[in-house]
């Protein structure tokens, strides 16, 4: 089973992914991909992490991989938190390189619950990096939601299933 929730910041997609994974995990513990760098020094981000801990307590394995999402093994349960950050962590690498390294993994067995922070619907940002970030987010979106069984727009804590 593959699934995508996407919806803007703070809107209830982990807590919805979270509850979809230990669904889908019933008699294991799934694996949660935190694919957040720590690199920036940024206090607000290790309050958002501290957050998210607590929010899925001891009920997931935590593997820390920001670049490479084709490392994940088949048959277990994941949740990856989250393409967005994923995308970012690899702004250097073309888009048919994120599409290749995503369509890998959706190959493989696999339970996987993917969270997307939905950047599509603002104006086009002036600058270059973030005109990339925001084109490859659409396009990974896209991507995945092709390839998931089911996915949900998240938006104020409410949950649709549009696929």
């Amino acid at each position: 089973m593959k699934v995508l929730y996407f919806g803007g910041q703070k809107c209830g997609k982990t807590a919805a992914a979270i509850a979809k994974s230990l669904v889908l995990s019933p008699h294991k513990k799934p694996i949660y991909v935190a694919t957040y760098l720590d690199t920036y020094n940024d206090a607000e981000m290790q309050e958002r992490i501290i957050n998210h801990k607590n929010e899925r307590q001891n009920q997931f394995v935590t593997l820390e991989e920001g670049f490479d999402l084709t490392v994940l093994k088949e048959g277990e349960t994941y949740l990856v938190d989250c393409l967005s950050m994923w995308i970012l962590n690899n702004l250097d690498k073309t888009k048919e390189e994120l599409i290749a390294q995503l369509q890998t993994l959706l190959k493989k067995d696999v339970h996987v619950v993917f969270i997307l922070n939905d950047v599509s619907r603002g104006i086009i940002p002036l600058d270059k990096q973030s005109r990339k970030f925001v084109d490859c987010s659409g396009i990974v979106g896209q991507v995945v939601a092709q390839a998931c069984d089911e996915v949900y727009d998240v938006s104020f804590g409410i949950v649709r299933q549009i696929k």
